[in-house]
């Protein structure tokens, strides 16, 4: 018996450059940038003070049935009730909702939610001991009593935007949260595609959310020198496969798409906007925070996507194209990643590999993190629809190692049916996704 064919069927996402399917396509198409000075926090004497937030005109109690059920939803949850909103309703499964609410599943790349730092900080303040240089713990304590609310404190788990989504949308099948660093959202659809494959469901939400817009997540990756810190306009920072890029610049906001089996999906109607053919999943085995230098991990988990699919990585098509007409790079514009995951690319492809468009959109929407993969899921499936790929902003000074074609700063007109996504995590975690267009 053949496995399933898995179809996309709606689509959603929030970020920095608006919270609607098309009118945040169109500014990426037009090479938009969505990164300003930091508002979350008072940055002003970090070593990056600039991000890529989510703006204030978005509100996701403007998505929801019932907002008085989120009251106490952190952003991370906001934006995925939003985000999957969206693709709820394009699917059409808000219309129409499944007749059975235990084969409709979840699974997430989900970060935690946004930590009270205020609060924290004034109790620590009302505590501390001045004369012994210490915290007195009996002070801490009474007054955390006093100021953290109990709902929040279980909002900064990173299962709770999963939670508010079950019951937003009365899914009520498999729900899994995965938190694998910037590879989460990929490995999230992935696993939601391999659980419609293996019929455990009929329609599962996947995607991912996240911010890391606060002080602890700012600071860490200054440490670890992730960060951009380039002085001057913040659409200027994020630099991907340029000469003198500098590191990434933090983005927030959650994506999430609709996917379902093909017979399920006809049966009620429904539109397919594209095919999930593979997924490939694979670990460096090498550092912590250091990416393999010859890109082993990233190659294994796009040549496991690709084996899947059906396709030869070193074979033209029948119209004589590359095997892929896409790839939607990770692209974080870090000395390292840039130049390993091109590496990467021309192990698979060989000889093909400069022939195949390559992008990032983290150069105008940031690093989403954990919901990043998702992001740029979502792109692919644009780019098949209307045959046009987003363009790498900020690539003036191109990197004389790096010679593949990133398409640099214009979007292009290219005709697509075949894309890869991929997403690359700290750990060494590696994610890839083959997304092509819908024939029936």
């Amino acid at each position: 018996m053949s496995e399933p064919r898995i179809v996309v069927t709606g689509m959603g996402w929030v970020t920095s450059l608006g919270h609607s399917l098309d009118s945040v396509w169109k500014r990426l198409l037009n090479g938009e940038s969505g990164m300003a000075a930091t508002t979350r926090f008072n940055a002003s004497t970090f070593p990056t003070s600039f991000a890529a937030e989510v703006k204030k005109d978005y509100d996701y109690r403007s998505f929801v049935k019932d907002p008085a059920v989120h009251s106490t939803a952190g952003l991370n949850s906001q934006f995925a009730l939003g985000a999957a909103s969206q693709a709820w309703k394009q699917s059409g499964l808000a219309a129409a909702p499944p007749k059975d609410p235990r084969r409709v599943g979840l699974y997430l790349g989900a970060g935690e939610g946004v930590l009270d730092f205020d609060h924290y900080v004034a109790i620590m303040l009302h505590a501390w001991n001045a004369e012994t240089g210490k915290v007195d713990g009996v002070k801490w304590a009474a007054e955390a009593m006093k100021r953290l609310g109990r709902l929040r404190e279980i909002e900064q788990e990173p299962n709770m935007p999963l939670a508010h989504l079950a019951r937003e949308l009365n899914a009520r099948g498999p729900a899994y949260n995965c938190l694998t660093a910037c590879a989460a959202s990929t490995q999230a659809i992935g696993e939601a595609f391999s659980i419609l494959r293996r019929g455990d469901a009929d329609v599962m939400i996947g995607g991912g959310t996240h911010t890391m817009i606060h002080p602890l997540g700012v600071t860490g990756f200054n440490r670890l020198t992730a960060l951009s810190e380039r002085k001057g306009d913040p659409t200027e920072a994020s630099r991907p496969f340029s000469q003198d890029r500098g590191g990434f610049v933090m983005g927030e906001g959650s994506g999430m798409v609709i996917l379902e089996t093909l017979d399920h999906a006809t049966a009620r109607g429904a539109t397919p906007l594209a095919e999930v053919k593979g997924y490939g999943s694979s670990c460096d085995a090498y550092r912590i925070t250091d990416i393999q230098p010859e890109g082993r991990g990233a190659a294994v988990a796009m040549e496991a996507a690709l084996q899947q699919a059906g396709i030869n990585p070193l074979a033209r098509d029948a119209a004589g194209r590359p095997p892929i007409h896409y790839i939607s790079a990770h692209g974080t514009g870090t000395k390292e990643n840039d130049s390993i995951e091109t590496k990467a690319v021309k192990r698979v492809f060989g000889d093909l590999a400069g022939s195949i468009p390559m992008s990032s959109i983290k150069s105008m929407m940031g690093h989403l993190i954990a919901a990043a993969g998702a992001v740029e899921f979502i792109t692919c499936v644009l780019a098949i629809r209307d045959g046009v790929v987003p363009p790498t902003r900020n690539l003036r000074t191109p990197d004389p190692e790096l010679d593949l074609d990133y398409v640099p700063n214009q979007a292009r007109k290219v005709a697509v049916d075949v894309c890869l996504s991929n997403n690359f995590g700290f750990g060494g975690q590696n994610d890839a996704l083959v997304v092509t267009r819908f024939t029936p």
